[in-house]
């Protein structure tokens, strides 16, 4: 129970770094009747500890589920004081300015209208079959981009390169390691000299394989995934789907406008190919060309158009 409202069928918008996530969180965050949060820290404590090292999941059994369940209990709870706390990125999807954390009057949304929980937090895609043990019920959105433009995007963010620093890789305790998509003994071993590209690449393909993993093990009513490069041509019919997926209304002007408004246009699709040199192209397909190919995704410096 939530501000006395029952948790039922809670949403979790999962992909990999830039993978356009933020579009179907935004749209959702301003749908009627839900409550999305994203990046409350005490859920990213715990995510990135399931994240990184997988065993502490699995070690624990039905214990993990509980803890998730207890954080979200926290995260989901709709007061001034827990909107102040929440992330900057999460208070500006729900529109709560400065002034009103400041006065402690912030709140995203009317605890009564809300009926439907979500989440889109970073790297939720990790702690997937924890959700699923906490909440049976859920209903997943997962964003599937093609990995160069992927891979630009990182390249572009701090905190993503963050985690390739020698303070943060953990490759010495987990191995084979999801998180940093490092499964292959070769992919070890050339890791402390692997350029930022290789890095970003197999941090890709570790999620897309994941992915993968999670559509063959979910039914289909609790998993939908969409293309990003479908979401930013069609946002209005991406809406619909979305939509009758999830049995409630996302408004498709909504979505339709914050992919206009934004860095998400359709000329945005396939710009890593101006971003990227020719060597990162190399790169990027020779450690992830199988699953770009898997995708629909053409090889090669052309325009990156679905097969």
């Amino acid at each position: 129970m939530i501000n006395d409202t029952k948790v039922r069928q809670p949403v979790f918008i999962v992909g990999a770094p830039h993978s356009g996530t933020d579009l179907l969180a935004r749209a959702l965050k301003r749908s009627p009747g839900f409550h999305l949060t994203v990046g409350r820290s005490a859920l990213l404590r715990t995510t990135y500890a399931f994240a990184r090292r997988p065993s502490i999941a699995t070690d624990s059994e039905r214990g993990a589920a509980r803890v998730l369940r207890d954080a979200y209990a926290e995260a989901w709870r709709i007061t001034p004081q827990g909107c102040a706390t929440c992330s900057p990125e999460c208070r500006d999807l729900g529109g709560v300015p400065e002034s009103a954390v400041a006065d402690g009057t912030a709140l995203c949304v009317k605890p009564h209208t809300v009926h439907r929980f979500a989440d889109a937090s970073p790297d939720l895609l990790y702690s997937a079959d924890v959700l699923f043990d906490a909440f049976p019920d859920a209903q997943f959105l997962q964003v599937i981009r093609d990995g160069r433009d992927v891979v630009a995007d990182m390249l572009d963010d701090e905190n993503c390169l963050a985690w390739f620093k020698p303070g943060f890789v953990n490759l010495d305790e987990v191995f084979p390691n999801p998180f940093l998509g490092v499964d292959d003994p070769v992919d070890r071993i050339r890791w402390p000299q692997a350029g930022l590209a290789v890095k970003c690449a197999l941090r890709w393909r570790g999620s897309v394989r994941l992915s993968a993993r999670l559509r063959a093990q979910t039914p289909e009513e609790q998993l939908l995934t969409i293309r990003y490069e479908d979401l930013v041509a069609h946002p209005r019919k991406i809406a619909a789907e979305v939509s009758s997926y999830l049995g409630a209304p996302v408004s498709r002007t909504s979505l339709s406008g914050l992919v206009r408004a934004g860095d998400h246009d359709p000329d945005g699709v396939g710009r890593w190919q101006d971003r990227l040199s020719g060597k990162q192209v190399t790169q990027v397909e020779r450690i992830a060309g199988r699953e770009l190919a898997r995708l629909g995704y053409r090889l090669g410096r052309r325009p990156s158009l679905l097969a």
